[in-house]
């Protein structure tokens, strides 16, 4: 059978349809941190930003809390075992709470910007 001119065989070249992978619109923040973007730069410095508030909030503290110790321990210099006793315990109890109360808010910021970044 002597095929016709017009029915011949034609190679079609290029990229098959189906397997080409689609470019969606959307990029998952996680992406965006991945790729250095503008956005995930935004995501990484509001993180930064929290975190550096709450190290400020504690540092303001301590300051509140122990700042005034030399003044009111030059005001009665009688009271030398009042001083070891703030120093050596009373003042103990406010560290570690605010210790505690930072780490729980650094912890949570993190957990919030983890769950921006996975869509849940």
């Amino acid at each position: 059978m002597p095929q016709d001119p017009a029915e011949r065989r034609v190679t079609v070249t290029g990229p098959p349809r189906r397997t080409r992978r689609r470019t969606s619109a959307y990029y998952r923040p996680r992406t965006e941190i991945d790729e250095q973007t503008t956005l995930g730069h935004t995501y990484v410095r509001s993180l930064m930003r929290t975190q550096l508030r709450a190290a400020l909030t504690v540092f303001a503290v301590l300051v509140l809390l122990i700042g005034p110790l030399p003044l009111l321990f030059a005001a009665m210099p009688d009271a030398r075992r009042l001083e070891w006793a703030v120093l050596g315990f009373a003042l103990y109890a406010p560290l570690v709470l605010l210790a505690r109360w930072y780490v729980r808010r650094a912890e949570r910021n993190e957990r919030d910007l983890v769950r921006l970044v996975e869509d849940r």
